[in-house]
């Protein structure tokens, strides 16, 4: 049966959010819903799969939380369920800045649907980066973006500072998978002191689901945050898979390197483990088979 897997955040003050976890989780868990849920004093964020009616019911509990009346999402399908169990966690943010004086709620970039991307970043004023962290900016982006290369994106406040000469007269169109980083990162360049910030709306994910692939200037694939690990067109499952050992996504040429070994390491990590934790590694991975097979 095909599952709805739904992808949404939203920025709102919770002044107890510790007291909103427990009744979302058991509506999650009663309705068979599985996935992950972030909640903080600045809203909430993740990504559910479930049956229809089991995603909806969801959804009508989070939109009837405290300002979270307008709340949107995402979706896509999933032929198997993508998610092993449900977690709702409390956390300082929801997604991690490190930069207090950051509020999505006050300012944010100036949203751009999807179908006026392609236009925005042609544009020969433009400049055009990668919120995302190094391992998804790996097996896909937009042409021409610029990749930070961060390891997370608490790093990306010291990247700018470091970085931001080289954008001077520019205005800046900024992507990310679904949307929230470029809440908070655009919202911090404006209060850097940019004039002119711009956000594709819906991130990477609305955009291969409205743009058709004639017309798109990504290349590659989505990483997603699932067992799904990326989506291409049309929110189509993608070819990469992740190594177990580094928790990166592989292409299928990266597979075929001589240092993968299935469940053990990959080209990127394969000289970061210790003989001890690879041997711990192959263990682990021949229980995994033998689940399997069961």
């Amino acid at each position: 049966m095909s599952l709805t897997v739904a992808a949404l955040y939203h920025f709102t003050r919770f002044p107890d959010p510790a007291a909103l976890r427990a009744p979302l989780l058991a509506l999650c868990e009663a309705q068979k819903v599985k996935g992950t849920l972030l909640l903080a004093a600045e809203g909430i964020n993740g990504t559910i799969a479930g049956s229809r009616q089991g995603i909806d019911a969801v959804l009508a509990h989070l939109r009837a939380l405290p300002g979270c009346a307008d709340l949107v999402w995402k979706e896509s399908r999933a032929e198997a369920m993508p998610f092993g169990r449900m977690k709702v966690r409390l956390k300082r943010e929801i997604v991690s800045m490190g930069q207090p004086d950051v509020d999505p709620r006050a300012a944010v970039g100036r949203y751009v649907a999807p179908r006026d991307w392609n236009a925005l970043i042609s544009a020969p004023d433009v400049a055009v980066i990668d919120t995302r962290n190094d391992y998804e900016t790996r097996i896909g982006t937009f042409q021409g973006a610029v990749e930070p290369g961060t390891a997370s994106f608490r790093d990306f406040p010291a990247w700018w500072q470091q970085n931001a000469h080289r954008f001077e007269g520019k205005r800046i169109a900024m992507f990310c998978t679904g949307g929230i980083r470029c809440e908070k990162s655009t919202n911090y360049l404006l209060g850097q002191g940019v004039p002119e910030v711009f956000h594709l709306q819906g991130g990477i994910l609305k955009y291969l689901e409205d743009v058709p692939e004639a017309d798109s200037l990504w290349q590659g694939e989505c990483f997603v945050f699932d067992q799904r690990v990326s989506l291409t067109h049309g929110l189509a499952p993608g070819r990469a898979s992740l190594c177990h050992a580094c928790r990166h996504p592989l292409l299928p040429e990266d597979r075929a390197r001589p240092e993968f070994e299935e469940g053990v390491s990959c080209h990127r990590c394969a000289e970061n483990f210790t003989e001890a934790d690879r041997a711990r590694f192959r263990e682990r991975q021949r229980q995994v088979a033998r689940q399997g097979r069961a």
